[in-house]
Order: structure tokens, then sequence, then C-alpha cells
């Protein structure tokens, strides 16, 4: 839907979280406020993905000086490894209803936090109203409550070790022996007071305050790996987004050590090579996949049938580190002045111990399985870990703006790069682009489609993959984009993916 709007548009995966950013906006805030404020307020009904002791990127263009960056404040490898038999490191099994996984969870799984000094980064360079104001939303949301609905409560659902194990997490997050289900209601009280405090006192509360002083603790006393070194030496990365050309348009994508930009500009520039019937063929899309997925993982070399140098050296460079492929959530913001962010965060899936009485619990990037290919535990030291998460920016030919990204672990990369195609190699509207249907290669080569392909394309797709899953229906395995517009006469468009309950608010 296209609208005329006297702020702007918001797109994000929870109503909460976008209302928190819409009156931030509605309040004379611009797209950065709005979206620290809906990063902050996600943290609540989004508690599985998002968390203050998580991590994330945030793209932005800032519209008066026309420059476009990337705010780094995903996690960092502890700087000392404890010895394994002291560490909090156990399995859990989840169980996805048609597979299960392992995950790891504990006080030893957790990486070192960007979230807070993060938001707080992004505040000094590009907000305009005090962080006082953006909480209050969060706040609101924290102390009345939300209901749950039938995402959120599908995520609760297969992680209750996480989220009841602790006396303090079960508390808030569980009712009557079992973790909260749609419907019900999910306050959290502890976490506004959290963010009165955080709001009032600094990001320093979360360095030598009374939080990081208990995150230490919990990590010298329950087997974690955490220091006060580590919150101190953490340092926000501001980098060149990695720009990537795609049939006339600009695509800013997050650079290494993330795997996800490198990862698309190469699949991009693989598409742009091809004539146009053969481009956008889905068994094109699918081949070009396989390729992707052969060069991430070494098989194939990153020159072959493509000439910039600058996205090898993106590609290599992400190889040196450690990947976090994790629960992930997405907001987009673009204010009337063409001010544009996208964010993606991610808190794993949380590691199952509450951090004292605040309200939030760490990471557990540490006890990603894929991460450490050779073992676990095998990480390197002081580090930022690589991620598949990737908030993106595109500008079209006719100076169109388009924030998207999505949540949905490795299937990101494929939900972005589609959703790409559409808007610029196929002339969608942007609700036609997210509501396409997708396909996605795992890296084994197995591809799922949606069945909303033409009889043609799914005949197609089987003849060149025969053993290929069709889902029925859309569905939240290849992700949730989330996506903000400005077309070039200045109205906007706004697209929450309903894969995972996603909205958007024009206001």
């Amino acid at each position: 839907m296209t609208r005329t709007c006297t702020h702007g548009v918001v797109a994000a995966g929870h109503q909460a979280t976008a209302t928190a950013a819409a009156e931030i906006l509605q309040d004379g805030g611009n797209a950065f406020d709005a979206v620290i404020a809906g990063l902050f307020a996600a943290c609540v009904p989004e508690v599985v993905l998002a968390s203050l002791g998580g991590g994330g990127f945030l793209m932005a263009h800032v519209a008066d000086r026309n420059t476009t960056h990337l705010y780094d404040f995903f996690v960092d490898t502890p700087r000392r490894k404890r010895p394994v038999a002291e560490q909090d490191f156990r399995t859990i099994v989840v169980d996805f209803g048609t597979q299960t996984q392992e995950f790891q969870i504990g006080v030893g799984a957790s990486a070192t936090p960007g979230m807070v000094p993060g938001l707080f980064a992004v505040h000094r360079d590009l907000a305009r109203m005090p962080m006082q104001r953006l909480v209050e939303p969060a706040i609101r949301v924290a102390r009345d409550g939300v209901e749950m609905n039938a995402y959120q409560s599908y995520l609760f659902s297969i992680i209750p070790e996480i989220l009841s194990g602790d006396p303090r997490a079960a508390k808030w997050f569980a009712k009557n022996g079992s973790v909260l289900g749609k419907g019900d209601q999910l306050k959290n009280p502890t976490l506004a007071e959290t963010l009165s405090e955080l709001a009032e006192d600094g990001e320093a509360v979360f360095v030598d305050g009374p939080i990081g002083q208990e995150i230490v603790r919990q990590s010298r006393e329950h087997g974690g790996h955490l220091t006060s070194d580590d919150l101190k030496r953490y340092h926000v990365q501001r980098r060149q987004p990695l720009m990537q050309d795609f049939l006339g348009a600009r695509v800013a994508l997050n650079p290494a050590p993330a795997a996800s930009g490198p990862l698309i500009s190469f699949s991009l520039a693989l598409l742009s090579a091809l004539q146009n019937d053969v481009r956008q063929s889905p068994v094109s899309l699918a081949d070009v996949m396989v390729r992707t997925n052969h060069v991430r993982a070494g098989l194939e070399d990153a020159s072959s049938g493509l000439g910039d140098r600058l996205v090898q050296r993106h590609l290599e460079e992400m190889r040196k580190h450690t990947l976090a492929p994790r629960g992930t959530t997405h907001i987009s913001v673009i204010d009337k002045a063409g001010n544009v962010a996208a964010a993606t965060v991610s808190n794993g899936e949380g590691n199952g111990r509450m951090v004292g009485d605040f309200g939030f619990m760490l990471n557990n990037m540490l006890g990603e399985e894929d991460l450490n290919p050779n073992g676990f535990h095998t990480w390197q030291p002081a580090t930022r870990m690589s991620t598949m998460m990737a908030p993106t920016i595109v500008r079209e030919a006719d100076g169109s703006l388009t924030a998207l990204g999505s949540g949905g672990s490795n299937r990101i990369r494929s939900a972005v790069l589609q959703v790409i195609c559409g808007l610029v190699d196929r002339g969608l509207a942007a609700e036609a682009a997210v509501t396409a249907p997708r396909l996605h290669v795992e890296k084994c080569g197995h591809l799922s489609f949606e069945g909303q392909f033409s009889n043609a394309c799914q005949e197609a797709l089987r003849a060149a993959y025969p053993d290929a899953r069709v889902w029925p229906e859309p569905n939240m395995f290849f992700g949730g984009v989330h996506l903000a517009r400005q077309n070039r006469d200045g109205s906007f468009e706004g697209v929450g993916d309903r894969r995972r309950e996603g909205v958007a608010l024009f206001v």
C-alpha cells in the first residue's frame, strides 16, 4: 500500500515494536530516534529475539549528508576462555515439529553484548531527542504488558527450558508451570526499571555500574567467560557498507566480518550477468544460491565468474570470523526528510539465566553448533563474530529509497536477495515483492520453495531439483522481511512480512 504521510513509515516484527517507533516519529523524532525506541520496545514482546544482552546492526542513511554507513554492535567473543570443565554450557533439544535441533545454553554460552553501547552510539551521532523520551514507549509496554501473538507464542513453545528454567525468567515468561501462550499478557516490570535507570544514568551502568557488575559476578560465579575487561573494551564499529550495483540500483549491504553482505553481493553480481529471461527464472535463482553456498563453504573460488575484487576481499575476510546464525528480528524506518534506518538484532535465544533482577538475559551466541565446525569451544578470543544479519538500504535509479532486512537465521540472505530482485528487477510494488513466493537452497543443496509459484515454475524447479520440498503456504521458514520505502514522489510504502506477523505503520 502506498500512502502520503506526515512523518514517515515503520515496519517491524511486532505491533508494540512498530507502535513505539511510530510514536517517536509522530512526536517529531527522526528515523534514528524512532529505530532506537523501537529496538528498546522489541525487548519486551520479541524477547526471544531482541535483548539488552544481545547485539546487532544498523544501516543508516543520513539525508542531509547524503551518507550511508553501518553501525556494527554485534557481539564479541570473550577475551579469555574459561576451562571447559568450569563452564555452564549445556544442551537442550528444541522440537520444531518437523525436526529437532540441539541448542547450547548457559552462562558459558554468552558472548560480550553490544546492544546497549550500539544504541547509545547511534543516539550520540544521529538522534535528536533525549534518551529518556526514547525509552518511554518500551517502559510503558514492559509495565502494562502486551498480548502474546501466535508467532511469539510459537517461539516460547519451542524453548521452554530457556524461558522458565530460571525462576526469575519464569516469573514473567510462564504461568502455572508452562510458558506463556497466545493471548496471555507478557509483562516485565523489572526490565522497565532497568530501562529507566539506563536512560537516566547512561550506558556506563552496563560497564562498571550495577548491571555490568552483575554480569561479571554472574559470569565469575556461574561458569561464564565474561569479565569487566570485556565490557570496558567493547567498541561499536562504524563501517562503510559494501556497495553493490544491481541493474541501475545501488545496494548498501552489511560488510565483512558479516557473512550476509558479501554473500548477497556475490549473488547479485552473478544475477546481473544473466540475460533478463534467464535471470528472472526461479531455477536460475536457485542455481545462484547453490554457487553462493559453495563460495561460503570454500568449495568454489570467489573469483569464478566474478571480477569484483572488493567483493572477493569481503568474502575472504568473513571466513576469518566465527559465524553466529541465530534467531533475529528486524525494524525498518524512513522519515519524511528521507533519513533511513534498517536495524537487525539478535539474542540468539537467550542463555537461560536472567541477569540478576534486571529483567533480561544474555545471549547464547557461543552455543551455536554451526559456528564451531571443529567442535565447541574452538572460537578465537576477542573477535567480532560473523552473522547472516542483513540490514540493507537500496537506492534505485529514480531516487526511491528502501530499507529492508529479515529474521530467519541462514534464510536471511535468501529472503533479502529475493525481495531486492522483486523490487529492482521485476519492478514490483513493496507489498508484492515481500509477499511473492520464496525459495531457499540449504548448504547441502536441498531446495525448499513455497507453493505459490506458478505451475510451470514449480515443474521447472522439481525438474532441476528432484528432491525439492514444497511448502503449501507462505511460512516463517523463509524469513520475515520488514520493509519501508520512500518513492520518488515522496509517498511511502511499508510492509510487515505476514510470515512472521510483521506490522507496518504509516505516521
